[in-house]
Order: structure tokens, then sequence, then C-alpha cells
């Protein structure tokens, strides 16, 4: 059984609407409709809250569900967030010490000034991707 269909069983057993659902838990009664419907998905807290609220088990609530178990694993993974995170600045850091120390070089040279630029924007808009998906 999916997640959508499991909390909304559970909230017709609790006898609770998506308003008051949405009041109890503190998200829009639109959110637990987008759950519902597997337009999106809860993050952890909210399924604890909402575990508590129906008085059912995590496991009840989330077993047999695999694409919620990989939604919760990527929004739950922090270490290996920081890590690519981590990686893309030491990738910036290198590329940036590597432009100084051969400056010399890449200016004489306009297939290694192209070069260069397109390799440094790449990993400055890589980095900023991380900054902006940790946010």
């Amino acid at each position: 059984m999916e997640i959508g269909i499991k909390l909304k069983d559970a909230r017709m057993r609790a006898g609770m609407t998506q308003e008051k659902v949405a009041e109890e838990i503190q998200v829009t009664r639109q959110t637990i409709s987008n759950w519902e419907n597997e337009k999106s998905f809860p993050d952890i807290v909210s399924v604890i809250r909402l575990s508590s609220l129906y008085g059912i088990s995590l496991d009840q609530l989330l077993k047999g569900d695999e694409e919620m178990m990989e939604h919760l694993e990527k929004s739950t993974n922090i270490v290996k967030s920081n890590q690519k995170l981590i990686a893309a600045i030491i990738a910036d850091v290198l590329l940036l010490i590597l432009f100084v120390l051969f400056n010399g070089l890449i200016i004489r040279n306009p297939y290694l000034i192209m070069g260069s630029s397109s390799v440094g924007i790449v990993s400055t808009c890589i980095l900023f991707y991380q900054i902006i998906k940790k946010l």
C-alpha cells in the first residue's frame, strides 16, 4: 500500500478532516492533500507527528512503501550531503590555486583561457548547486 492511501485511511479512521490534521501538525490543508495524493511526501518530523496523531506506529505507516523510504533516506542523509558540499568547496579552492599558479601560462594561450574559464564556471556552478540543495 502506498503512503498516500495509508495517510488518508489513518486520517479517516481517526475521524479527522484535512484541515484539522493540518492545524495539529502545523502545515497547510493543501500540504495534507498533496501527501494523500502522493504529489509530495512528508518530512520525517511530519511523519512522526502524523504517527502520533493517528495513533499508529511508524512501522505501520511506512513499511512497504519504497518510494517514501527513499525520500526519507535522501532527506535525512546529512553526512553524504555534507561530503558532497565539502568536495565541491575543495575542488573550487584547488582550481583557484591552480589558476593563480599557472596564470602566466594561461594568459598566453586563448584555448587555455577558454578551457580554464569553462572549468571554473562549471565547478562554481556545482558548488552553488550543492549550497542551494543544502538550504
